[in-house]
């Protein structure tokens, strides 16, 4: 990860905590943490430790790999590829197939 990378984390944290339609105070007493702490993570005052990392991206119900990717675009492509996996796995065979169909089109 650049720089860059680290001064946009708390952004991008925020970013994926609105998407999920969670409040500062939700995301807080999830992790076992104060909202200020959220609000200091999120404005880029503190870094989150690895531990509560993990389980912020459990909370948003996304692999540390996809949040990493979200992060550094060095990493997005191979994010990407498992999050897409992750996503397939959840499919029944007649969706996999209707999709399977989709993308051969689209070729």
């Amino acid at each position: 990860m650049t720089q860059n990378d680290y001064e946009n984390l708390g952004g991008k944290m925020k970013e994926l905590r609105i998407q999920k339609k969670l409040t500062q105070a939700e995301v807080a007493a999830a992790l076992d943490v104060t909202p200020g702490y959220i609000s200091n993570v999120e404005n880029n005052r503190t870094a989150m430790s690895l531990r509560i990392l993990v389980y912020y991206a459990k909370l948003l119900n996304i692999s540390l790999d996809s949040l990493i990717g979200k992060i550094d675009s060095e990493y997005q492509a191979s994010a990407l590829d498992r999050e897409i996996m992750e996503e397939l796995a959840e499919m029944s065979t007649e969706d996999k197939e209707k999709l399977l169909q989709t993308i051969r089109l689209w070729k």
